[in-house]
């Protein structure tokens, strides 16, 4: 049978969209599924991100029965930002089967073409913070909520559809060390004393909240080189601070702060929800919250899910105050592995601080790129 591709129309369409992945990685150790509901306000248009950007979403019927999925996705902003004119797409999953895929990435690109686009690029969401990049290397780790799981064969396939390399990025497993090691504690020393410069004490997660529009608006000039970037709006701003910091645990988020109150560099990190993830099999009802709550109160392992820095303190040792409290908070609480997000694997001021702890590259992610 050949391959008939359906363009979402309904919330029933989208759901089955969501869904695909669930049966595609069933039983697959390493997938960490979404939540459903977290999906369906990504792609519902109560996203904020749609005050800018257009998006379809198809689905790839064989038979009747799901085969591949895709989102095409066009952000103005971002365009703009790097003088193209490129269509995104993103939560692309298909069978081992390059008519499905080729039939996918085929949509995508004509009504990409039809819009005035030149070029296609991806997996990327509608904006930085949704999981982007295919995974190339190590397809036998665990994922995380903030990241795409693939199979090996996927990016075969990119690269038989024509598609070449835009960026990659890194994923590093770090080993706490039992003691915050001295090179960090010295720099933190010199740049809070040279720069007064001070980590935010919380008592508790209410502390953050007077801080957190400064820390995302911040976050717009401290990613505004990194591939793809496109500022989040206030509206985005508010909705991320309500995910972000609705279930955060106040010893594992670091603001460093200047004289005028202002954020300068941060960290925000959560425990590992991945195993949690995996049980709750998308659902926070009836028992998946029960095993996210209990791997936020009981965990090993850290994961980094945003860390920056304003652009006049990059390279001046801003980032020492941060894992120096992270460090810290880490031993003290009994963590014993951290795992970061995304970096890209040419921004080496991001990356050069794990020289100072013992770890290893994990896992490596590409943005592909191909003219339409």
């Amino acid at each position: 049978m050949s391959v008939e591709i359906y363009r979402i129309s309904s919330p029933s369409d989208l759901l089955k969209f969501i869904k695909f992945p669930f049966s595609l990685y069933k039983d697959n150790q390493f997938w960490c599924p979404p939540l459903i509901f977290d999906e369906i306000n990504t792609l519902g248009i109560k996203n904020p991100a749609f005050e800018y950007c257009e998006a379809e979403y198809w689905l790839a019927l064989r038979d009747g029965k799901v085969v591949g999925r895709v989102a095409g996705i066009i952000n103005p902003r971002a365009n703009t930002r790097w003088g193209e004119e490129l269509v995104r797409f993103g939560w692309i999953d298909f069978i081992d089967d390059f008519e499905v895929s080729a039939a996918l990435i085929g949509t995508v690109k004509a009504w990409g073409k039809s819009k005035g686009m030149s070029g296609i690029h991806g997996p990327l969401g509608f904006t930085d913070m949704d999981p982007e990049g295919m995974l190339v290397e190590g397809f036998n780790e665990v994922a995380s909520l903030a990241a795409i799981y693939n199979y090996p064969y996927y990016p075969e396939h990119m690269v038989k559809l024509g598609f070449g390399k835009a960026a990659d990025w890194l994923h590093f497993d770090i080993v706490v060390p039992p003691e915050v090691p001295e090179k960090i504690v010295r720099s933190a020393k010199i740049v809070r004393e040279k720069y007064k410069l001070r980590v935010l004490e919380a008592k508790s997660a209410k502390d953050f909240m007077p801080y957190t529009k400064k820390m995302f608006r911040m976050l717009n000039e401290a990613f505004d080189e990194l591939y793809g970037y496109a500022a989040l709006s206030d509206k985005q701003i508010e909705l991320f601070i309500k995910q972000y910091f609705g279930f955060i645990r106040k010893e594992f988020v670091s603001l460093v702060i200047d004289e005028n109150d202002d954020v300068v560099a941060f960290g925000v990190t959560i425990p590992d929800l991945a195993r949690a993830l995996q049980k709750a099999k998308g659902r926070l009802f009836p028992f998946g919250f029960l095993h996210i709550l209990k791997a936020l109160k009981k965990n090993d392992t850290i994961h980094m899910y945003l860390v920056g820095v304003r652009p006049d303190y990059q390279g001046k040792g801003a980032l020492a105050l941060v894992y120096e409290h992270l460090t810290d908070a880490y031993i003290r609480h009994g963590i014993t592995r951290a795992t970061t997000h995304a970096q890209l694997e040419d921004n080496h001021k991001a990356i050069s601080i794990w020289k100072n702890y013992e770890g290893r590259v994990y896992c490596r992610r590409r943005c592909w790129i191909e003219e339409i």
